[in-house]
């Protein structure tokens, strides 16, 4: 079997997703782009939602993990009425509702007892999470519809504003990562004695990187592995730390929240570190020696 060849170019992309193509869609126009196959992103984004995707390039792939996990923020319409097959506009109505009565003060009362903070929320039929090895999009194009337990997420904001339409609402949602903004759309108007959808997705932030500095992905900057550790504490070291720190020794535990970044001359990004024992902390990534600087793209 041929030796996959080793990544060349090494970095971190904060990518402006448009509607109408998959997250997937979009690593594949970066391996183009870049001329590099390892490429992968930190939380997928439906196909008709907007905005911040977080992209790895090359041993920054390594860090996915801990990007995935950091939390998100997302704006988008809630239309009060209907429900729809997906929770959200792509799917086929399912149901209407009268729900002309509602004002404003009732969805925010809503939203603030039974929406913020941690709440219980079941995943959609939509959602990529798998069900005996099926993922459960993948039963609902089969039309297939299986029990889902509820898991455990947190809202930490969840403001809601009128609109020129009395039955569309906008919101604004700062969330846990793995929580599913169509299915507080749903839960509000179920709360609200009727039911709701969701359109116009967008994530105006993941973790600390925010639409301001995200491009469309043909112009979106590679940036150097340094940032993808930003909402990382960073621990600086000296030659003979990083000694050990290449050979993932474990260290005495640092200051500061974990996961620890620590970081060694000229920026470099050496490992990633998290709590191993009472007293000590181990590497979960070390990042090869050479694999730090970004290349120069083509535009």
């Amino acid at each position: 079997m041929a030796k996959r060849r080793p990544p060349t170019v090494h970095g971190l992309m904060i990518v402006d997703k448009p509607a109408g193509v998959t997250s997937h869609d979009v690593v594949n126009q970066l391996r183009r782009r870049l001329g590099e196959k390892r490429i992968g992103h930190a939380g997928t984004l439906d196909p008709d939602a907007t905005g911040v995707l977080v992209v790895g390039v090359g041993s920054i792939t390594r860090l996915l993990r801990f990007l995935t996990e950091q939390g998100k923020r997302y704006t988008a319409e809630v239309v009060l009425g209907s429900e729809t097959s997906t929770l959200d506009s792509s799917g086929e109505v399912t149901a209407t509702y009268d729900m002309s009565g509602v004002t404003l003060a009732q969805v925010r009362a809503v939203a603030a007892e039974h929406l913020t903070g941690e709440i219980m929320q079941v995943p959609p039929m939509v959602s990529a999470l798998k069900v005996d090895g099926r993922r459960l999009h993948e039963l609902a194009r089969e039309g297939i519809e299986v029990e889902r337990k509820p898991r455990p997420v947190t809202i930490h904001e969840l403001t809601v504003e009128a609109t020129d339409d009395p039955m569309v609402l906008q919101i604004d949602a700062l969330c846990s990562a793995g929580t599913y903004v169509r299915t507080i759309a749903a839960d509000l108007g179920r709360l609200l004695g009727g039911g709701a959808h969701l359109r116009n997705l967008r994530r105006t932030a993941a973790g600390p990187f925010t639409e301001a500095e995200a491009g469309a992905p043909d112009v979106a900057e590679l940036q150097a592995p340094l940032a993808a550790v930003r909402g990382m504490t960073l621990v600086h070291v000296d030659e003979a730390t990083t000694a050990l720190v290449r050979h993932g020794r474990p260290l005495p535990k640092f200051t500061g929240s974990p996961p620890w970044a620590l970081i060694g001359a000229d920026d470099e990004v050496l490992a990633v570190y998290e709590p191993f024992t009472e007293a000590l902390a181990k590497p979960s990534v070390v990042i090869p020696v050479g694999e730090q600087r970004p290349r120069e793209l083509d535009r």
